[in-house]
């Protein structure tokens, strides 16, 4: 029990991991009606592959206002009115009857689906200090990871019995279902006394002191990189799954499934190591993962003339395990370097990762997704400059500060 919040900690992890689902639910589920939309929008696989780009810009975007929000009028009230904005955006979607209709309200749901990862990180380190910080994290990526696996088995379930608008009433459901939760379950865990007051002018300095903070760079740009080869796959789905797997609408899941599995075990696993591994030793072990994934993948991908499950899967479960190991340690440093505005240091750190998800989702996967060893090559170079910025991490910065009970605030640095 969580006693200054009168909630337990598993249903604050329930509670939060389910409002991290909104984003990759909107993303994943209607992956397997890409074909369907194509054809009945009239419209190509770069268009479709545009509308994630799009949604994923207004993800990045809105991600640097929702945090600080957070910090000036409570978790809570940001929460509620995000996810009612994204019920209605998903409304908008089912509702479309063209492209540019439907690109409208993506936009708009991109807009609100991240209010709940971003406050929730942040409602993390106000509930929890330390170890314990570290494995109500783990508790929340291990539920949150669920959401990419069953998102497009949903989606194909659904289109297999109904139309591509059906996914869109579908995912308003749920966040009516959510806000209803939220609005019944949810402590607020920021107090009225350590508000700040919302001024453009102090919240444009906060983000120019952390981007000037080399700690926080480093570290926000080696995590960006690290779930980048992961995110290239998943952005490439449906050319992954449908044209290099030979798989139909209905079993995405046999990609998305064992690759979050992946990520929920090392969830469990960084869980179960808080308190008795040190932050960079798990590090370490999260980006040995993520690079015997990279090896593993150019190999394969030289030598199989027609890449099959379960090989051509492997790799992205290996990545997603490393992944899931390195983020907590990440996320958690990044936000002791800011107690007093932990929403905004979660907001600029989510704005680093979903604009490079952005152009991954809108650049890279399109020019890549042709072809196994180009994804195999791309997910590699992003795993490889994701280690290099840790190593320059710890070689410049020394060695990454365990989660405390009372962080202080590090004094920004230039130093690279």
């Amino acid at each position: 029990m969580i006693a200054h919040l009168n909630i337990s900690r598993f249903r604050l992890a329930l509670i939060l991991g389910a409002l991290a689902m909104l984003g990759p639910f909107s993303i994943d589920t209607i992956f397997p009606a890409f074909a369907v939309l194509e054809r009945d929008l009239g419209v190509g696989k770069v268009a479709m592959q545009q509308s994630i780009s799009l949604y994923l810009l207004g993800y990045a975007g809105m991600s640097l206002v929702h945090g600080p929000l957070s910090d000036a009028l409570g978790r809570r009230p940001v929460i509620l009115a995000g996810i009612a904005i994204f019920g209605a955006a998903s409304i908008g979607c089912a509702l479309s009857t063209s492209l540019p209709m439907l690109l409208a309200f993506r936009v708009l749901q991109g807009l609100s689906a991240g209010v709940g990862l971003i406050v929730g990180r942040a409602i993390v380190r106000d509930a929890l200090d330390g170890d314990e910080a570290q494995r109500l994290m783990s508790q929340i990526s291990m539920i949150f990871g669920l959401a990419p696996a069953i998102a497009p088995i949903i989606g194909g379930w659904i289109l297999g019995r109904s139309n591509w608008q059906a996914i869109f009433w579908f995912l308003s459901v749920f966040a009516l279902v959510l806000l209803g939760v939220t609005a019944v379950a949810l402590p607020e865990s920021h107090p009225p006394d350590r508000r700040l007051p919302m001024n453009l002018r102090a919240l444009a300095g906060g983000y120019r002191t952390m981007l000037s903070n080399g700690r926080f760079v480093l570290l926000a740009l080696a995590g960006t990189a690290n779930f980048g080869a992961l995110f290239l796959y998943i952005a490439s789905a449906p050319a992954f799954v449908l044209d290099v797997l030979h798989l139909n609408e209905q079993q995405f899941g046999w990609f998305f499934a064992p690759t979050i599995g992946g990520m929920v075990l090392g969830a469990f696993f960084s869980g179960r190591a808080a308190g008795r591994m040190g932050g960079a030793r798990l590090a370490n072990i999260g980006f040995l993962f993520t690079g015997l994934s990279a090896v593993f993948n150019i190999g394969y991908n030289l030598l199989a003339t027609h890449p099959a499950f379960p090989w051509a899967v492997l790799p992205t479960v290996l990545s997603a395990f490393g992944i899931a190991l390195v983020f907590p340690i990440l996320t958690l440093s990044i936000l002791d370097m800011y107690p007093a505005m932990r929403g905004s240091a979660s907001s600029m750190q989510a704005f680093i990762g979903l604009l490079s998800n952005a152009l991954i989702a809108g650049v890279l996967s399109p020019m890549l997704s042709d072809h196994p060893l180009h994804l195999a090559l791309g997910a590699a170079a992003f795993s490889s400059v994701a280690y290099a910025l840790w190593w320059w991490y710890l070689r410049q910065m020394g060695p990454v500060p365990e989660p405390s009970a009372n962080p202080e605030y590090l004094e920004p640095t230039d130093e690279m």
